[in-house]
């Protein structure tokens, strides 16, 4: 056991650098176990051959929640093993965290940082910034999920079992509190812009035929979702603009 923690500090890269794999195993009978447990693996060396196949077996059974935050679990589940923690504990430790981990992961990048970003690169497109816009979005939105799935895999292995301690940080509950306002705010300037910038290109009778079909668009979506969903109507858009590609 000594061993297993005298050098944490690179196991815990090799671990960080498998998180960016973990989805590769995903699978519809352990969702993102294997590849948690793939994670947490470099973690384990160190327990003497017995404890390491017993811990690596549990590390790769069903485990779900966000790609951002499973370091959080892979960490928090291969500390518990490493410190002795009973089998039944750990089985218990995995089922708690999961949905913890998905709802907050969802809350601050899939309901937050990446429209909030989407947004404001959207925006500077139409101030005519174009690939500078995108490469300012791909930079910030990388170092910020990056830095995520970076401090996730530390506050695991940190925290072990107490990880739940981690979540309740003061940064994870102001990110919580102020990404919801911005993203709003982005995207309340965004869409006005965008609508414009993106119906430049129709005039007189094309322009208001574009008006009514989102006017009647929006109507049945907000109205009607057994008629019309978000998806159907993406693939309708997607098939308009492949006819209207090929008629020009």
């Amino acid at each position: 056991m000594a061993d297993v923690k005298a050098r944490p500090r690179s196991r815990l890269a090799i671990s960080f650098l498998r998180l960016f794999t973990v989805q590769a195993s995903w699978n519809y009978e352990r969702l993102i176990g294997v590849g948690t447990g793939f994670a947490a693996e470099p973690l384990l060396r160190g327990l003497d051959s017995d404890r390491y196949r017993a811990a690596l077996g549990r590390a790769c059974r069903y485990f779900n929640s966000h790609p951002y935050l499973s370091g959080a679990g892979a960490g928090a589940l291969a500390r518990a093993e490493v410190d002795g923690v009973p089998a039944e504990q750990v089985e218990r430790l995995r089922g708690a965290l999961a949905g913890p981990l998905g709802s907050i992961g969802d809350r601050l990048v899939w309901a937050g940082w990446l429209p909030m970003l989407s947004a404001l690169a959207l925006t500077g497109v139409t101030w005519g910034r174009g690939l500078t816009a995108v490469a300012w979005f791909l930079v910030v939105y990388n170092l910020g999920h990056v830095a995520l799935r970076w401090w996730a895999l530390r506050a695991g292995w940190n925290y072990g079992p107490r990880v739940a301690a981690a979540l309740q940080e003061p940064w994870m509950r102001r990110a919580g509190q102020y990404l919801g306002p911005a993203t709003a705010l982005a995207l309340g300037l965004a869409l006005p812009m965008v609508a414009q910038w993106s119906g430049d290109a129709f005039r007189g009778w094309p322009r208001i035929m574009l008006a009514v079909a989102a006017a009647v668009a929006f109507g049945l979506l907000r109205w009607r979702p057994d008629i019309l969903s978000g998806l159907r109507l993406g693939l309708v858009l997607v098939v308009i603009a492949l006819i209207a590609g090929m008629l020009w």
